[in-house]
Parts: C-alpha cells; structure tokens; sequence
C-alpha cells in the first residue's frame, strides 16, 4: 500500500471516530497450523448532540495475516482495512442502505449496498450484501453471527460464526468462500478458546484450505 492510502485511511478514521463515543475496542490474536492473523473489528452507532446513539452506524475492521508455512520469499503478509457507514432508521428494522470502502494488498475498492445488524447484550446478528462501483463488479456477502451466553457470574460463553462470500459478474473472475468460527470462553475483556478458518477459491475447480489453532481476543 503506497503512502497516500495509508494517510487516506488515517485521516477518514480520525473524521468518524470524532462523532463517537469511546468503544470497546476488541483485538483478536489467532493462531493457527498454517496462518496467523492479527485482527480488529468493531461496529458502533455515532452519537447526536444528546448524546445519544444516531442513525448512523460505522463498521471497522483491520485486519493482517502471516502464512509461515509458505516457502517463497515473495510471500508478503496481506492486510485489509475495511470501513463502512450505514443509515438506520427504525422503519427499516434493521436493514439500512451502508457504503463500504476497502483497502486490500490488491488496491482500493468502493461498495455500496444493503445491511442488516442486530446487535443485543450477548447476541449479534451483523450481515449485508454490497457490489463494487467498478467496471464488472464482484458481490460480498458478509455475515457475522455471536452469541454469549451467561455460564455463571464470571463467565459467559463465547461463540462466533462469520462468512464472507464473493461472487463474480464477470465470467473470467473466480468465486471465493471463507468461513471463520470461534469457540471458546469470556471473562471479562478477556475471550479465548478454539479457533478455525476454511476457504474455497475457484469456478468449476476449487481449490480449499483450511487453518486450525486457538485465538485470543482482549477489548480496550
């Protein structure tokens, strides 16, 4: 990512977090046979001159990968930074039109779309399905399922399910499919426990991978 980007998303951080309240902030290390990633990823509604949550809903998510179990010295770690805005308003029930912006290894990638988030003390639902605004565009559909429930005063489990699937409109591009589950234990800002990622990339062949370990995640 060259500098202008890295100044791009540095400056757009600072403009939104201005309208926000301070948030607990989760970082996630994980761990696995093949991979591991570095990750942050956090919603949370801007506050009005009240100080209370308003319709708009900003998306976060930074994310870093290392895969030490390649050989090639061309091998770079990937990174993503991921960040949205969306317009709920309480007739919509949860759906809300959002804009997404994208920065991969890859380069930049602007989306636009439809979101559905609904976020409770121990269960998040948060999914949408947006297009890229560029020439033979690709479909992302996002889901990310939490529940955590209460074990006991001191503990709650942790469990988590997400899914980020792409699809092509352009006959030459491939499909790709990620599923990513967490199961483990909370206490307190601490969350840790069993971790896995799998993934398939292809068109009529798929080629799949898996990367299996445990994570640990703390929110400041």
């Amino acid at each position: 990512m060259n500098l202008s980007l890295k100044l791009l998303t540095t400056l757009t951080a600072m403009l939104l977090f201005r309208g926000m309240a301070v948030a607990q902030i989760p970082v996630e290390l994980f761990a696995g046979d093949k991979k591991a990633t570095l990750d942050v990823l956090f919603f949370k509604f801007f506050k009005n001159n009240s100080g209370e949550n308003s319709r708009f809903l900003f998306f976060n998510r930074n994310r870093a990968s290392v895969d030490y179990k390649m050989t090639s010295t061309t091998n770079l770690p990937q990174f993503g930074f991921t960040e949205a805005v969306s317009y709920n308003h309480k007739k919509l029930k949860g759906f809300a039109p959002v804009v997404v912006g994208q920065i991969f290894n890859a380069g930049l990638f602007p989306k636009a779309g439809i979101q559905y988030a609904y976020i409770r003390k121990n269960i998040t639902v948060f999914s949408w399905m947006v297009t890229e605004t560029l020439h033979d565009p690709r479909i992302d559909l996002f889901f990310l399922g939490r529940f955590t429930p209460k074990l006991s005063e001191e503990l709650h489990l942790f469990s988590q399910l997400e899914l980020v699937n792409t699809a092509p409109t352009s006959n030459t591009k491939i499909f790709s499919f990620i599923q990513r589950l967490r199961l483990g234990l909370k206490m307190k800002a601490f969350q840790f426990g069993l971790a896995a990622e799998f993934s398939q990339n292809g068109r009529n062949k798929y080629i799949t991978s898996n990367n299996i370990g445990g994570f640990l995640r703390y929110e400041y």
